[in-house]
């Protein structure tokens, strides 16, 4: 159960974690001046704190009493910050130390939902050494080629011959020592927050990109984000209530993102869970956010209010 606070006191001094040492933490910076802008604005007692190598003893010398953790990619999103907090009896916003592990591996979040009977695109983790031919054979082309444990599409590349899936591999290798390949899905591409129990008003994503990479996320002014997202009211539906189910399967509370493709059939295929989604002005909470009444300022509130479920 989420507290609901009135004032703002009540959260105490409040550590807003941003930046980190990941490949994302430009973008991470950049939310997080967003997150503490808003958290001021609101009354609220926030430091921001640019997470490095000493941050243990930066949380115990910053004297504060909840943490706004608003990091991106690994050391952040992945479960290592949430138990250096719980290590400190720090309470502190969204997943905790397991969902977000399991979030921010592709690999393992896929096979929980396989477990779960949820959909998800089939996959092969790849290897320097695998039958890159064979792999092409069961899963055909195109591909979609991954890092398992970066977001932000780095490392990304969709394959589209089989001489490309070696090259693709060695690309997502810079950046991780676990890359699967992942059967691509033609079709439309939605994103869902989640706001507590509740999912927010999907939004639809258009990009004259290949795929949503990072160029097209963060720097292009050609992507489209549609919402409403043109699904009819009963597909919308449908979709959210996937979305919210494989957000809680991962066992992610709070808020987050739950990012899916819809296929020339109608059907939805779940493709990866954020626990920490991006807070910039490109980003897709904000933007579901404002379409379901809330504004930044109140959505980064609630989000701090996701901290006593910590507790």
């Amino acid at each position: 159960m989420i507290m609901s606070v009135t004032n703002p006191k009540t959260f105490g001094r409040v550590a807003v974690l941003m930046g980190g040492l990941s490949a994302e933490r430009d973008v991470s910076l950049k939310s997080g001046q967003a997150v503490l802008g808003a958290l001021l604005e609101r009354g609220v007692e926030a430091v921001a704190i640019d997470v490095g190598n000493e941050i243990l003893q930066q949380l115990v010398e910053s004297g504060c009493e909840r943490a706004f953790v608003i990091l991106h990619g690994r050391g952040g999103e992945d479960g290592v910050i949430q138990g250096a907090l719980e290590l400190l009896d720090i309470p502190y916003s969204g997943s905790g130390v397991l969902a977000s592990a399991l979030g921010m591996d592709k690999m393992r979040t896929k096979r929980l939902w396989q477990g779960a009977g949820l959909p998800t695109p089939e996959h092969e983790v790849l290897s320097e050494d695998c039958d890159f031919t064979a792999v092409v054979e069961r899963l055909g082309l195109p591909l979609i080629v991954k890092p398992i444990h970066e977001g932000s599409s780095i490392g990304m590349s969709k394959v589209e011959s089989a001489d490309a899936l070696q090259p693709a591999h060695a690309e997502a290798a810079r950046y991780d020592n676990e890359v699967i390949a992942e059967r691509w899905i033609e079709g439309s591409e939605y994103t869902v927050a989640i706001l507590g129990n509740r999912a927010l008003p999907p939004i639809c994503l258009k990009t004259p990109h290949s795929f949503y990479d990072f160029a097209a996320k963060y720097q292009a002014d050609t992507t489209e984000y549609i919402c409403p997202c043109g699904l009819g009211e009963e597909e919308a539906r449908r979709l959210q209530s996937l979305a919210l189910k494989a957000f809680q399967v991962v066992g992610a509370q709070g808020w987050g993102r739950v990012d899916a493709m819809r296929d020339a059939n109608g059907e939805f295929w779940l493709i990866e869970v954020n626990t920490v989604p991006g807070m910039t002005d490109h980003s897709l909470v904000p933007m579901a956010a404002r379409a379901a009444g809330i504004e930044f300022d109140e959505l980064v509130w609630k989000i701090l209010e996701s901290s006593y479920a910590q507790a």
